[in-house]
């Protein structure tokens, strides 16, 4: 009942509700069923507009768009989850010790987090990818690196604003330690804020790992992803748009989704 109201009182969350839902309704189908093989390959049956023995037509390879979308959505939720949950974890890591410590340790980290800053993305992906010898998913710990400093920042600013509240001063009388007191009494306290900012840095991620794939530095193939289809599919963009109409909407209802819901998490709880 109280999920209900929440819903009815905050619009973002209703959509973010639905549209996750929708994506992970086809994730889950795709781990099962497609119509096609996602590589089968025909080249009697190239460019074939939308019909309904293919749902959003077929490429320049004769494959099955709506499989190659439904199987790609696998693999870039994949990339998305894996980047956040590693960026979410290290930065809370680095936020909860720089606010709770201050001094030196505080001002090591938060320089290091603005050198990071200061790169540009695609510099730090083509490094990565450089390093690591374009590996089939490369881009996460490049993404990964990327996405660190904003979680450090969250997870400062909160822990700053709790570690001389008076529930903090009361366990210390109790003898606390500074471990107990910044992993069971600090980090609760943050959790809505971090939940939001996981569920939108999603959105980031997905966005982030499409353009990454779409530059080549991403997924790599045969794998598809939403971001290395739109790639293939950009010289046929004006003779057979169906090819880039289907993965660039997904981008767009998945970003928008996650978006919206951590929106609306933030302004219901934080």
């Amino acid at each position: 009942m109280g999920m209900v109201m929440i819903m009815k009182k905050n619009i973002n969350i209703k959509i973010g509700i639905i549209l996750i839902t929708f994506i992970l309704l086809l994730l889950v189908i795709g781990l099962f069923y497609t119509p096609y093989d996602i590589n089968e390959m025909n080249h009697m049956e190239t460019f074939q507009k939308p019909s309904f023995d293919h749902l959003l037509g077929t490429d320049n390879m004769g494959r099955d768009i709506f499989s190659r979308v439904m199987v790609g959505t696998r693999f870039t939720l994949f990339v998305a989850i894996c980047t956040v949950l590693g960026s979410a974890i290290i930065g809370s890591i680095l936020g909860i010790l720089s606010g709770y410590i201050g001094g030196i340790i505080d001002e090591l980290i938060m320089r290091v987090m603005d050198a990071v800053t200061s790169f540009p993305g695609i510099l730090i992906a083509l490094v990565m990818v450089s390093v690591l010898n374009y590996g089939q998913f490369t881009i996460i710990p490049a993404l990964c690196i990327m996405f660190i400093p904003s979680f450090t920042r969250i997870m400062r600013t909160g822990t700053l604003q709790y570690k001389n509240s008076e529930f903090v001063d009361y366990v210390k009388v109790f003898g606390a330690t500074g471990f107990r007191i910044m992993i069971v009494h600090i980090l609760p306290n943050l959790f809505p804020s971090l939940l939001s900012s996981i569920i939108i840095g999603l959105s980031n991620a997905i966005l982030a790992e499409s353009s990454m794939s779409y530059l080549g530095l991403g997924i790599q193939p045969p794998t598809p992803s939403w971001g290395r289809m739109l790639y293939e599919s950009q010289a046929f963009l004006f003779s057979s748009p169906w090819c880039s109409i289907a993965p660039g909407f997904m981008i767009m209802i998945t970003v928008i989704g996650f978006h919206c819901l951590g929106e609306g998490i933030r302004k219901k709880y934080c």
